[in-house]
């Protein structure tokens, strides 16, 4: 069958990219992107890969903060395995000449993050790791491996058997089908569904609607990570300030000085994520703006290059030592849920990277756990496919519907998608701004998207369908959870629930009736 291969992955990060290596000595494959491969969160990383590599350190340390940063909400095991994963990982990319920092001696440099009771955090080029580890995992490509960039994926094709194929638009306009047994998601989270974000322009839900709309079980959308510091420009981000600088010695500071985690949490400036962000807001809120005090760091700009060009471009000083923050969104926790090998709940489908919920983050992700979980899930998912029997489903080739335009539909515009989510379902939520952001969501049909057929619109119009239904699947899940943990904060339930809410996901699937919706204790799932 024409534009039929072995493997089909949707986005071209960390997660992607180490599964097209490993599977690439064995099967042809080809990874989609909508953009370019360096306009990914992946790209963008800052702070790092976090491994148990110090003397004093373990495995099993790494653990202990992972579930205590995810609150006791993660998949025990899934965080266990990955964990005593990570220092094989980190070990075999140095080995092959991954350009992390390293020591006099040639010893792997390692960093401290929020959150950590240990040095583990591996860096590359200083505050440039994301680049590094994407610029070397490209150049382990070979000829079993295509990249098409500027293909965006607006449908997954589905059958009896599962899911066999995807429909796309490339940058000439044209509409084609692709077909394989194994279709990966590996798109990243949503984080520009909000109005201050870390993350590329890209990153807008796609892959989580997508697999929402061919059936697959998503989980645990209420819990969205907001970063405490991007870089604050007029009162809007202007890009992210890696954690690893209040590792260095960074504090949180009011402009008279004053720090603002000093009787907050035991480990004040490196408190956990959700933490240092809602202190952060309540000031913000309160009129009072917040400053990342660096005058400790006395060699910053050789330690942060990135940060330091950021902040030149943004007219920031250095010299004064006070750089303005603000909380954005940053990760999502929640996504589509898989097992242990990569596996959802439709055949042939398959998420790796944010896009999916292994349950090794819980309800808040530990800092610089997020390319360790890319190049953990890439490789198990890539066992899991070489080790499967060759299965086709035959679907057969589909005749494309003429593209015709229809008449644009009735949308809001992305700019006001953004405000609300912050507002209504940001840092801090309440029944009365859930429920008024559901309402408004139901306003532009959102729910009849879910079924609806897609053909015929232009891809800037099935982006924004697309984010309306990644904001309702947050909405919803919000809605549902009523106690904090983690990055779901409800000011209305102000605690943890541990009784009603403790380790209880919630599921949301199409065609789930809502007096249905499924609240599932969480289960270690199988590993082949």
């Amino acid at each position: 069958m024409a534009n039929r291969t072995d493997v089909i992955i949707i986005g071209s990060g960390v997660a992607a990219l180490q599964l097209a290596k490993e599977l690439s000595r064995g099967m042809n494959v080809i990874i989609f992107t909508k953009s370019k491969v360096t306009d990914s969160n992946s790209y963008m990383a800052q702070g790092g890969i976090a491994a148990a590599l110090g003397s004093q350190d373990s495995p099993s340390l790494h653990l202990k903060d992972t579930l205590e940063a995810g609150r006791w909400h993660n998949d025990e095991r899934a965080a266990r395995l990955m964990t005593a994963a990570a220092p094989g990982l980190i070990n075999e990319l140095h080995a092959s000449g991954c350009p992390f920092d390293n020591g006099p001696s040639g010893e792997l440099l390692l960093g401290m993050e929020g959150a950590h009771r240990e040095k583990r955090i591996v860096h590359g080029g200083g505050d440039a790791t994301g680049q590094k580890l994407v610029g070397f995992l490209m150049g382990q490509r070979n000829e079993n491996i295509q990249i098409i960039e500027g293909f965006f994926v607006y449908e997954l094709l589905t059958n009896d058997s599962g899911c066999y194929g995807l429909r796309g638009i490339g940058q000439d306009g044209k509409r084609s089908e692709y077909y394989s047994d194994h279709i990966v998601l590996a798109t990243g989270g949503c984080g520009q569904l909000y109005s201050f974000t870390s993350n590329a322009e890209t990153v807008t839900g796609d892959g989580i609607a997508l697999a929402y709309r061919a059936g697959a079980e998503i989980a645990d959308m209420e819990f969205i990570q907001f970063h405490p510091t991007l870089l604050s420009i007029g009162g809007k981000g202007a890009g992210l300030i890696s954690e690893a600088v209040r590792g260095e010695g960074a504090r949180l500071v009011t402009a008279d000085g004053r720090s603002i985690m000093e009787d907050v949490h035991p480990m004040k400036d490196l408190a956990p994520r959700h933490i240092v962000s809602q202190t952060i807001f309540e000031y913000i809120n309160s009129g009072t703006q917040i400053f990342l005090d660096i005058t400790s760091i006395g060699n910053f700009a050789s330690r942060f290059p990135t940060i330091t060009e950021m902040c030149r471009k943004n007219g920031i000083p250095l010299k004064r030592g006070l750089l303005p923050v603000i909380p954005g969104s940053h990760f999502l926790m929640g996504g589509i849920r898989t097992d242990l090998d990569g596996r959802t709940s439709v055949n042939g489908l398959y998420a790796i990277g944010e896009a999916a919920c292994t349950g090794v983050h819980g309800a808040n992700r530990l800092a610089s756990n997020s390319l360790l979980e890319g190049l953990y899930f890439g490789r198990q998912l890539a066992r899991y496919i070489l080790s499967s029997p060759k299965q086709r489903n035959e679907a057969g080739s589909r005749s494309i519907e003429k593209a015709e335009s229809r008449p644009s539909p009735c949308l809001p515009p992305i700019k006001e998608i953004k405000e609300r989510m912050m507002q209504n379902a940001g840092i801090v939520r309440t029944a009365s701004g859930l429920l008024a952001q559901r309402e408004w969501l139901q306003g532009y049909g959102t729910e009849k998207w879910v079924s609806a057929s897609l053909e015929g619109y232009r891809q800037e119009e099935v982006k924004v369908i697309f984010m309306l239904i990644a904001s309702w699947l947050i909405t919803e899940a919000a809605l549902r959870r009523t106690e904090s943990r983690g990055g779901h904060f409800r000011s209305d339930f102000p605690f943890e629930d541990d009784q009603k809410w403790l380790r209880v996901q919630i599921i949301q699937q199409k065609d789930q009736k809502e007096e249905d919706g499924e609240n599932e204790q969480i289960k270690a799932a199988a590993a082949t």
